[in-house]
Order: C-alpha cells, then sequence, then structure tokens
C-alpha cells in the first residue's frame, strides 16, 4: 500500500501564484502542461501513474435548515419551506439508513452526510425535533447516524457538516474516516461587506474557517478542503487562500483533496444574476493549485459544474480526483447540476490518457497509516472495502442490511404502513405490494405521490428536463435524400436529437434501416439518433438474415446511437395475445432490447396503461423492467404512456408507482406531454416524474412526416412548467448529459 508522498514542489511567491492566477491565451497553455507535468510525477511517486480517482457514493441531506444566509445557496430551506414540501427538519434514522442501504446494493462505499450549520441556534424547529429525539445537538444526531449507517450498511461516512470546534471534530472522528469543509475564501471583504456573498453568514469568517482546518490538523482528521471561484474574491485574495491551504497542510500533513470548485450562479438566490466563473480564469485556478500545493495532495474539480466539453481541459490543467459521484442521489448543494453517468466519465478520461479508479472516502495515505490517521473503531471497516493499494477494492458490492444479518421487514399492515416502506426501503417491495399500491385513492394516493415526489428529489434534484427533438415516421424511409433534409433542417432549428420509428414497407430495399441511419448523418453528422425500435430491428434482421445483434452492430456502424423501447405494452405475453396480438411476442422483444444494450445501445422503457390491465399485471411489468435493468443497465428512463382508458387517478399512480419501482435501477420517470392535459401533467411531475421527453419539432421540411405533428412543446413552455413546480429547466441529450448544444 503507497505511503504519503514526501516531494515538494518550489514554494512559490504571492506575487508568482497572482501570475499564475492571471494566465490567459498561451501562458495559460504553457501553465497547464506545468500543471499536468507535476501532476504526472505525483502520481508516479504514489504508485499509480496515470490514474484518476473517484468516489462511489450516496448523498445523505441530514438537514436543509441552516443558520447562514450565503447569497447562491439553494441548499438551504427555511422553515416554511419544509412546511410547504411537507419535509421535517432533519431526515429520519429511517430515512437515512434507506438511502445507505440502497446505496450499498448499487456499489456505493461512501454516504456523505452535510447539512447546514447549527441550525438550532437560528431555527426553534431545529431546536425541538433534536430535543424530542434525544439529542443535544444536529452533530450529536450527525454522529448517531454515521455509527449505524457503517454497522448496518458498511458504507463509510464522510461529514460535511460545516464549522466544528476542536471537541467536536474529536466526537466526530470515531464515527466518519474522512470530513470536509470548504474554505472557499479568505477573503474577509466578502463576508464583512454587505452585498458580499457571505456577509450575515457567521460561519464564513475566513479566521473562523482556517481555525477549523488547524483543529482537524491537530485531530488527525483526514479531510477534504478547497476553494471556490468567483464569488466576488480578487485573483489576489484566490493566491492568499491556495498559499492559506498549502501552509495548513504542512503544519500537519492531513490535507487529503483540494477541491477548485467554479461558482455556477443559481436561480433564486441573491447571486441569480451573477456571471459564472470564467472558464479561463478557473482552468488557471486549477493549475495553479496544483504547483501550489504538495504533491500528496490531491486536486480534484466535481464534474458535474463543468459543461462536458471542459472536463478534458480539467484533466489538462492537472486534476486527478473527480470527488464523489452517485449513482442513486443527486447533488443537493447543485441540484440544478446531475452527476455525469459514470461511464461517460470514465470515457472522457480514458480518451484523454487516464485510467479512472473507484477509491474510498479516506485516501490510500491515510488508508496505509490507520494507527495514526484512523480512529480504532474505523480501521476495521476501513481495511475492509480498501484493497492493497489502498483504493477501493475492485468489484466490491456491500450488500446493505443482509451482510450484517438483519432479516427483511414484515409485510405492510396498513396502506400508510405500504406508503412508509415504499418511502424508505423501495428496493424491498415485492409484485404483491406494488400491486396494492397501484390501488391506492384518496388522501393514500396523496400520501404514495409525496414519497415517490421526495424520491424524485433524491434522485434528481430540483431539475426537469427536455431534449430537443423532432419526430420522423417510417413513411419516408424510401427516400434517403429526404430524410437526409429532415435531419439537416432539425438541426437547423436547434435539435440535438432525431427519433425515427417504424417498420419500413415491404418493397424498401434489403438495408433500408442502414440507408436511413447513413442520410441521417450525411445530413447531421452530429445530431444524435434515436431510432429502430425492437420491431424494426426484427424486421431488418429478417430482411438481411442477421441475427438481433448482428443487425444491431450494423445499426450502429451506420450511425444509430440510441434506440427507443417501444412496441411492446406489457411485458406479459398473456396480455398480449389478448389485447395487442400484432405486437412483437414478448420474448422476442427482450432478445432485442437486451442484445442492444450488449452492444453499447442505450434504450428507454415504456410502460403502455389504460387498457384493462390489471393492477398486478402494471406491478409485474415494472418489475421485469428492473429485473433486465439489473442485467444490462441499459435503460436511461420509464415512459409511462397513458391509453384512452387512463384516468387522473392512473395518470398519478402509475407514475408514482414507476418512480418507486425503479428507484436506483431506473433514474428517470418521463411525463408524456402528448398524452395528458395540463392537470394531468403537472400531478405527474409533482408525484415522481422529472422529465418532459421531447420538444417534438415540426420543422419546416416535410412537418408532416413526423407522427405528433402539429404539437410541439416549445422551451420557452416547459421552462414556464418548471416554474409552476419552483424547479428548473434542464436541456439534456438523449442520455441525460447536459445538452450538447443551446437551445434557439
Amino acid at each position: 500500500m503507497p505511503t504519503a508522498v514526501s516531494a515538494r514542489p518550489r514554494d512559490l511567491t504571492l506575487d508568482e501564484v497572482v501570475t499564475s492566477l492571471s494566465a490567459a491565451g498561451s501562458d495559460l497553455t504553457a501553465l497547464m502542461a506545468r500543471a499536468a507535468a507535476a501532476r504526472d510525477e505525483a502520481l508516479r511517486r504514489m504508485g499509480r501513474p496515470g490514474v484518476i480517482t473517484w468516489s462511489r457514493k450516496v448523498f445523505v441531506p441530514v438537514t436543509t435548515l441552516c443558520r447562514d444566509r450565503c447569497h447562491y445557496c439553494v441548499f438551504v430551506d427555511t422553515p416554511a419551506k419544509l412546511e410547504r414540501k411537507g419535509v421535517p427538519a432533519y431526515l429520519t434514522e429511517d430515512r437515512v439508513l434507506a438511502i445507505a442501504r440502497q446505496g450499498a446494493a448499487l456499489g456505493c462505499k461512501e454516504a456523505l452526510l452535510t447539512l447546514g450549520d447549527r441550525p438550532e441556534d437560528r431555527w426553534p424547529l431545529a431546536r425541538r425535533w433534536l430535543d424530542d429525539h434525544g439529542f443535544a445537538s444536529t452533530l450529536d444526531y450527525v454522529a448517531h447516524l454515521a455509527r449505524r449507517i457503517t454497522a448496518e450498511t458498511g458504507l463509510l461516512a464522510h461529514h460535511n457538516p460545516g464549522v466544528m470546534s476542536a471537541d467536536e471534530l474529536a466526537m466526530l472522528r470515531s464515527t466518519a474516516p474522512s470530513m470536509g469543509m470548504m474554505l472557499e475564501t479568505t477573503s474577509a471583504r466578502v463576508f464583512e461587506e454587505p452585498g458580499g456573498a457571505h456577509f450575515g453568514s457567521p460561519d464564513k469568517d475566513p479566521r473562523v474557517r482556517l481555525a477549523v482546518l488547524e483543529d482537524a490538523g491537530r485531530a488527525r482528521v483526514p479531510f477534504t478542503t478547497g476553494i471556490l471561484v468567483g464569488i466576488g474574491e480578487t485573483v489576489t485574495e484566490r493566491a492568499e487562500s491556495l498559499l492559506a491551504l498549502r501552509d495548513v497542510h504542512r503544519r500537519h500533513g492531513h490535507l487529503q483533496e483540494v477541491i477548485v470548485q467554479n461558482f455556477r450562479a443559481k436561480p433564486a438566490t441573491a447571486m441569480q444574476g451573477a456571471l459564472d466563473a470564467d472558464t479561463e480564469g478557473y482552468l488557471a485556478a486549477v493549475a495553479t493549485a496544483r504547483l501550489v500545493l504538495d504533491h500528496d495532495v490531491r486536486l480534484q474539480a466535481p464534474p458535474n459544474l463543468s459543461d462536458p466539453d471542459d472536463l478534458g481541459r480539467l484533466i489538462a490543467a492537472g486534476i486527478d480526483d473527480w470527488g464523489g459521484v452517485s449513482p442513486l442521489t443527486a447533488d443537493h448543494v447543485n441540484p440544478e447540476r446531475p452527476w455525469p453517468q459514470v461511464e461517460a466519465l470514465a470515457r472522457t478520461t480514458a480518451e484523454h490518457g487516464f485510467a479512472m479508479r473507484e477509491r474510498l472516502t479516506v485516501h490510500p495515505p491515510y488508508v496505509a497509516d490507520p494507527g495514526r490517521w484512523l480512529a480504532p473503531a474505523l480501521r476495521r471497516p476501513v481495511l475492509d472495502v480498501a484493497g492493497a493499494d489502498g483504493l477501493a477494492a475492485d468489484g466490491l458490492v456491500i450488500n446493505g442490511p443482509a451482510r450484517h444479518g438483519v432479516p427483511p421487514r414484515a409485510r405492510s399492515a396498513t396502506a400508510r404502513d405500504l406508503v412508509e416502506r415504499a418511502a424508505q426501503e423501495p428496493g424491498t417491495l415485492d409484485v404483491d405490494d406494488l400491486s396494492s399500491l397501484l390501488d391506492l385513492d384518496g388522501d393514500d394516493l396523496d400520501r404514495l405521490c409525496e414519497a415517490a415526489d421526495e424520491l424524485r428529489r433524491s434522485v434528481v434534484g430540483a431539475t426537469i428536463t427536455l431534449v430537443v427533438n423532432r419526430n420522423l415516421g417510417s413513411d419516408v424511409m424510401t427516400d434517403p435524400a429526404i430524410v437526409a433534409a429532415v435531419a439537416a433542417d432539425a438541426w437547423n432549428l436547434g435539435a440535438s436529437e432525431l427519433c425515427i420509428q417504424g417498420v419500413a414497407d415491404r418493397a424498401a430495399p434489403i438495408d433500408v434501416y442502414e440507408q436511413v441511419t447513413r442520410a441521417v448523418k450525411e445530413g447531421a453528422p452530429d445530431i444524435h439518433l434515436h431510432a429502430f425500435r425492437p420491431a424494426d430491428v426484427v424486421d431488418g434482421a429478417h430482411r438481411t438474415g442477421r441475427t438481433l445483434r448482428e443487425q444491431l452492430e450494423a445499426l450502429r456502424e451506420a450511425g444509430v446511437d440510441t434506440v427507443p423501447g417501444t412496441g411492446v405494452k406489457l411485458l406479459d405475453e398473456s396480455v398480449r395475445r389478448r389485447a395487442f396480438p400484432s405486437d412483437l411476442p414478448v420474448e422476442v422483444w427482450t432478445a432485442s432490447i437486451t442484445a442492444a444494450h450488449a452492444v453499447g445501445l442505450r434504450s428507454t422503457s415504456v410502460m403502455f396503461y389504460g387498457h384493462g390491465e390489471t393492477a398486478r399485471e402494471r406491478a409485474s411489468h415494472l418489475l421485469r423492467l428492473r429485473e433486465l435493468q439489473a442485467v444490462t443497465r441499459g435503460f436511461t428512463e420509464i415512459v409511462p404512456m397513458a391509453m384512452p382508458g387512463a384516468g387522473a387517478r392512473d395518470h398519478r399512480v402509475v407514475h408514482a408507482v414507476a418512480r418507486i419501482a425503479l428507484h436506483g435501477s431506473v433514474p428517470h420517470v418521463q411525463a408524456a406531454w402528448t398524452r395528458l392535459g395540463a392537470a394531468d401533467l403537472l400531478a405527474v411531475l409533482r408525484g415522481g416524474a422529472d422529465d418532459l421527453g421531447g420538444t417534438l419539432l415540426d420543422g419546416r421540411v416535410r412537418p408532416d412526416a413526423g407522427a405528433e405533428n402539429g404539437r410541439q412543446l416549445s422551451v420557452d413552455a416547459a421552462r414556464g412548467l418548471a416554474r409552476q413546480l419552483g424547479r428548473q429547466l434542464r436541456l439534456r441529450s438523449t442520455t441525460y448529459a447536459d445538452a450538447p448544444r443551446p437551445a434557439r
């Protein structure tokens, strides 16, 4: 196992740091090259050259109450806001443990406990809650939660509770192997002057925060800290902040990583009109941090706060860690900025010459010296999940309560009990449980929708997503010139996706689907082609004599990027034979989707409802999707599709139960706006759904060629819907990354 690196870079003076932070153009390019070389040398000394690390975590927002008033924060709530949301002052122990267990089942090793600073000092509601539950303080509750999380799920806690006293650090040290608190800036001006980002926030006094860093070092706590770039600090103040971090680490050796975070303006904050951190200034800060800090300090840039195209530039600027990325929970501090998909982040990392390795919340040099850096109670839990190199053990999945012999819960006796279990442990629900949920109405349905929406909030934060796209039907497939013209027109109108579905005419050429694909890419080389349902794939395979996999490989090679998962109403062969005999047999649909995922083509999944199906048939369909996702990991979303027999109750209950049944499996629930009225659309978005699908542009070339022509959803209209719900619209790609281009 590697030990701490002792070599230090050359000490830079304040003037030299200011000069580096001011670099632009060719000077910035040269600065980044020096920083990258310093990073590469540090990694070589660490024994892991060419490796960028990350932590698979769950994000546990213990409380969103806080005594501070930071002018850029959307994490914090007031008691009135919590009441409107129907959310308690603190997450309950059951809810926290449920999140941890779900994360453990998805391979997480870290539970990040984050919260507002000392809310009980400002809000009587917080004080009453703590008193009622027997805790002396918020940090006392945090310590209790951390002990239970590790004992009952095996996850390692990482505390991020803001300012801590020396005594509190000592108390918390036995409950978490690492802790963190952003320094943000040493600028007293930003704290003291009216209008400053930290004005009115006692815990953002830089003297107080520097004292915490010193106390953490004396307490031998492996610590994460960092600076926030672009909150009104000057370049000189930014330089002073980096030098302060260098100096405190040299006194104690405890700064395991430093985060260089870029300010992103958030709606409904005092700084919503402020400019985001300048990209060149941010890159200069990253590169300068690498040259200022000692080689044994890892350097992190949060990947969700930069545009995908800038991630490679962050690597070039010297970062060696992406921080925590969650497969389950949103970044509640930056809810408008979703985590990147791990596979996509790994591809980007590899494209820039680095492998991505999973680490623990505590970094390898501190794992290597547990006698000094880890409390006795945590040494065994840490070593249980560490590999020989101190990173996370390869392939390890902690199975949560099963690992500790905790028996499954007894079946819930009442609707209220069942909804509570759905909120706390959705992964334990079986077909009988889901069937019972799908039968709920009245007050019980209201509670169910609230539970589903809380899960939605935990996964995607305060966003509603939309892709700018256009549909194209099968009637134009025989004319590649029209297809190319439609693709070019869609791209010129601002679309990032073209969706094509439908079986080609029998007289079409054998390779019609590949011809169509190539025509799309000729007309718009950069457009994302979301095309060909299982029925279309089966037809293409029959025409060419290929297997399903061979047909899908040919389509992918021609330019198909993802495939629609439509073509079957429910994954129940008896339902298909009875009501939809022209649909593909369920077995064939499943084989096609499984083959698509196997060749790297992700897909949507669907659920048609309102055709006389039973609650049990709906529940079985959702569980079958969950089972498929556990094997292939290829579904991007579930799209409940209303049929004429569905009413308002059906819309609400299906979307809510879809969110609950697929929690931790399929992250997005789409509200198919073309099948829902305005009131029903808002209702499902308040009850678990988070996505609006696509704009369905008609276009100027053959506007009648799409199945939904005449039914466009504008970006402005979608933004208005989001505002009604107190959320922010995020334009997305087909696979839920940020949109590859701005809307027009």
